[in-house]
């Protein structure tokens, strides 16, 4: 068997229906859109979530809950994502990009204690958790200025 000789199998492909080919051909003139009304014109037809005039499901709804505007996103890396910087190796900002750690920045960069690690880092980004801290500065390593602790976190 060659590829030149392969085929789809019976039934598998189906003609297009073709629309406006005569009146012989069952979907003539109108083209399968009956007579006049908003859906037969071209470009016509309701917009998504129209219910015909009824009250629309997303107002009969009640509104629940509260979106805060000024909630603050952070990217969030792990101790165990660490590993692959050499050891001594500074790790900021730049060093997480370039690694793909980190592609957005949002409103920070901030450091969590999930994982082990057992060689030293200089590690400098906005935020790190109080038992992320204790297990870089345990393994020989410094948390730089500029960083806050968050308070409460492991």
């Amino acid at each position: 068997m060659r590829l030149s000789q392969l085929k789809p199998e019976k039934g598998a492909r189906k003609d297009r229906k073709r629309l406006g080919r005569g009146v012989g051909s069952g979907q003539g003139k109108t083209g399968g859109r009956g007579s006049k009304g908003h859906k037969s014109r071209s470009g016509g037809g309701v917009r998504p979530g129209y219910e015909g005039g009824q009250m629309p499901i997303h107002r009969r709804l009640p509104k629940r809950g509260f979106t805060n505007i000024f909630k603050k996103r952070f990217a969030v890396i792990n101790i165990v994502d660490l590993k692959r910087f050499e050891s001594g190796a500074r790790v900021d900002e730049n060093a997480l990009i370039e690694v793909g750690l980190v592609k957005n920045r949002y409103d920070g960069i901030k450091l969590l204690a999930r994982g082990e690690i057992d060689f030293p880092l200089t590690v400098r980004v906005d935020h790190v958790s109080k038992a992320a801290k204790q297990k870089i500065e345990a393994a020989g390593g410094t948390i730089a200025d500029g960083t806050s602790e968050t308070p409460g976190e492991a």
